[in-house]
């Protein structure tokens, strides 16, 4: 046992030396995992013996289910909006058309057999959330026409596609599909999952609303517990459990839950342990003398995937919302495969249905290639299509809140001889830019209003500008869009007495509201809620 975990000690380290190595050289550090497990491998200096497929499959499963999960729960729905349905369908009929493409080129240029073609294209037909996420993070690559949020909801939501195609295609080698067997799986997966979904989300937000965790570090656990729930669920019924997961994720990410920004921190952290988990063990499971045999026709799919299969989906797709050109380009560009498409072919690689092909190792050259070629080119890709955008911020397109909103809040007690003892919130001298958010009497949190009566003994917490976290202040963004009805009023005439504005982003600084502070069109609310609904 403890020779097996100062290996594994080791084997993270390197991996984090790696990723600051691979950083520094702009090589995205996903391809650094993937080649340390190669070097420990039983083809590499380290000569670890391990060709267990169905055991690698098993962890690296279990490893994608949270890269997916996070992979929407790390998105922010009121960025990600606008470009919702370009995204939905890139990642639906843009995975099937890839997936289609890929297949005819495999079976007309590269004579194979036409199910085995077709398996290949739907394996390797979804991009990669973990790649695309960590070069747009690692790098601040800030695009223009909303084009990080694209990228981010189609990365994130097609490996469920490319997962359903996978699991149809080698049912139908297998000889178990008939034409009525073939539409129920279709709707099996696609209905199930979302219904799990959104069904297993719902339940799982009311609760973190109504329960209240003895400390923040169980919140975290209990959404562990639902991203497996939320996969495994449907699976066992023949559902898509990586939609579920990934609807789950997107859902939970973006309600009003507490304890948002510990939860982003969590995933951050476990989402980067999976995505080594999963690289290093799809490197470790590669033979390297295998890959010389099936290089030529992994490079001839990978070229056609690449430049003609992939731009050719985006483009069908895109052409008719009026992107532009430069954008359709860049979005081609970005389509890296990754972990995803290597756990598909594991799949193929233990399914019974036989293949006449290494579609693992050709898989594995393709997502080489891929990461390798287009993961290191996207930034210099983007500056000379001039997609970049200077005054945009790409962390804002993801949902941790405390890099956008410098709150800062302070709590203290009213002792008995306190002069604000006895009187009215509006009648207190407050300090410039700081407003009452909360007050703690006893068990009872309470947004105050301008009658609020102080009583000693009292704790007040008062917002400034910075950004610490106290147990019982909720903070969520609203957006004044064009109608909103509380366009032109102001916070005195707000009816609401478990919620507060306290703060206002407003063309580019921060307002600290008053009772008189008139509300505009397209300002951001900082709000604060009680949760003690």
């Amino acid at each position: 046992m403890a020779n097996f975990l100062l290996l594994a000690a080791a084997i993270i380290v390197a991996c984090v030396i790696f990723q600051k190595i691979s950083s520094r050289l702009g090589v995205p550090s996903l391809l650094a995992f993937i080649l340390l497990g190669m070097l420990f491998g039983s083809d590499g200096l380290m000569k670890i013996p391990f060709d267990d497929y169905a055991l690698a499959e098993q962890l690296c499963s279990v490893a994608l289910i949270f890269i997916m999960f996070y992979g929407g729960f790390g998105t922010k729905w009121r960025q990600a909006r606008p470009v919702a349905l370009k995204a939905g369908l890139l990642s639906s009929l843009g995975t099937v058309l890839t997936a289609g493409l890929v297949g005819l080129f495999c079976w007309l240029a590269l004579r194979m057999e036409v199910l085995e073609s077709f398996l290949i294209g739907a394996v390797i037909s979804s991009t990669d959330a973990a790649s695309v996420f960590s070069i747009l993070r690692s790098r601040r690559l800030n695009l223009k026409d909303n084009t990080a949020s694209l990228l981010e909801i189609e990365s994130g939501s097609n490996d469920p596609f490319s997962y359903m195609l996978t699991v149809i295609l080698l049912s139908l080698m297998g000889g178990d599909a008939s034409p009525g067997g073939f539409a129920y799986a279709v709707f099996a997966q696609l209905v199930y999952g979302a219904a799990f979904g959104v069904g297993i989300t719902a339940l799982a937000i009311a609760f973190l609303r109504r329960f209240h965790f003895a400390a923040d570090g169980f919140c975290a656990v209990f959404l562990v517990a639902v991203a497996l729930l939320a996969y495994a669920s449907p699976a066992a019924v023949g559902g898509n459990g990586y939609l579920s997961a990934y609807l789950a994720g997107i859902l939970l990410g973006n309600a009003k839950i507490p304890n948002k920004g510990v939860l982003v921190n969590f995933f951050d952290g476990t989402t980067g342990m999976m995505q080594m988990l999963l690289f290093f063990t799809l490197g470790l499971l590669a033979y390297p003398s295998s890959l010389p045999a099936i290089a030529p026709t992994a490079l001839l799919i990978a070229l056609f995937l690449t430049f003609v299969a992939r731009p050719a989906a985006v483009f069908a797709i895109l052409s008719p919302f009026r992107c532009g050109v430069r954008q359709r380009l860049l979005v081609s560009w970005a389509g890296m495969r990754g972990a995803a498409s290597i756990v598909f072919a594991i799949m193929v690689t233990v399914d019974p249905a036989s293949t006449s092909y290494d579609i693992f190792h050709i898989v594995f050259s393709i997502v080489l290639f891929s990461i390798l070629l287009q993961g290191s080119l996207i930034p210099p890709v983007a500056r000379a299509l001039r997609m970049t955008d200077p005054s945009a911020d790409v962390m804002k397109t993801f949902t941790d809140y405390t890099d956008e909103v410098p709150v800062q809040l302070i709590q203290f007690t009213i002792p008995a001889e306190h002069p604000w003892a006895g009187r009215t919130v509006a009648e207190l001298p407050l300090p410039p830019d700081t407003l009452l958010v909360l007050v703690l009497r006893g068990h009872e949190k309470t947004v105050p209003n301008g009658s609020t009566v102080i009583l000693p003994g009292d704790t007040l917490v008062l917002s400034g500008k910075a950004s610490v976290k106290i147990d019982g202040v909720r903070l969520y963004e609203k957006v004044l869009e064009p109608g909103d009805e509380l366009i032109g009023k102001t916070p005195a005439e707000l009816t609401e007495n478990d919620r507060l504005i306290m703060m206002i982003c407003r063309g580019g600084g921060i307002v600290i509201p008053n009772g008189s502070t008139t509300l505009r069109e397209n300002d951001v609310l900082v709000m604060n809620e009680t949760g003690n609904a």
